[in-house]
């Protein structure tokens, strides 16, 4: 989890956290049960650690390619509220998130696993990918996680930006003994 002094700097301004879903808050395998239904598998750990990170104050919005009843819940389990889904061009909602929002690209961080996400992942602070990213994607990131997707790459995630930003160790030590 090693960020050199000038990333750590640039993430200090982060507001607006943006995951991908498939590949990233998942292992990006498709589940389908017998009706038809798309089934997602999401990793308690990755969840928690969004909570954390919300509760520092950077918010989150994902943006995903699918429509799905598993995200929506997923999301609002997690008290997520921009969630976008069945997205065909990520850059331009990207786009529309950060004028309603009225931030700019060096106050967001982005996670993503494929060639879809570039137009956010080259447009904001800190850049992120997964190991299972293709090459094309993993050389035009800022750092790319040593978890995998759904598998602890989102808590990774939030906690580099928390560790940047001075909130890591205040988020971690409510859960020891006074």
């Amino acid at each position: 989890m090693d960020i050199s002094a000038e990333l750590a700097t640039k993430i200090r301004a982060v507001k607006l956290a943006v995951f991908d879903v498939d590949g990233v808050m998942t292992d990006g395998a498709l589940h389908y049960s017998a009706d038809g239904e798309q089934v997602k598998i999401f990793n308690t750990l990755d969840g928690h650690g969004m909570k954390m990170l919300m509760a520092t104050g950077v918010d989150i919005a994902i943006i995903s390619g699918r429509q799905s009843p598993a995200l929506a819940r997923r999301s609002k389990d997690l008290g997520i509220m921009k969630l976008f889904m069945a997205v065909d061009d990520k850059g331009r909602v990207y786009k529309e998130l950060l004028a309603s929002l009225k931030l700019q690209p060096h106050q967001v961080a982005s996670i993503g696993d494929d060639v879809v996400d570039l137009p956010i992942l080259l447009n904001c602070a800190f850049s992120v990918a997964v190991p299972a990213a293709p090459t094309f994607v993993r050389e035009r990131v800022d750092y790319v996680t040593e978890a995998h997707g759904g598998r602890g790459a989102v808590r990774e995630f939030c906690e580099i930006i928390m560790a940047a930003q001075s909130t890591l160790a205040a988020a971690l030590k409510k859960y020891l003994p006074s």
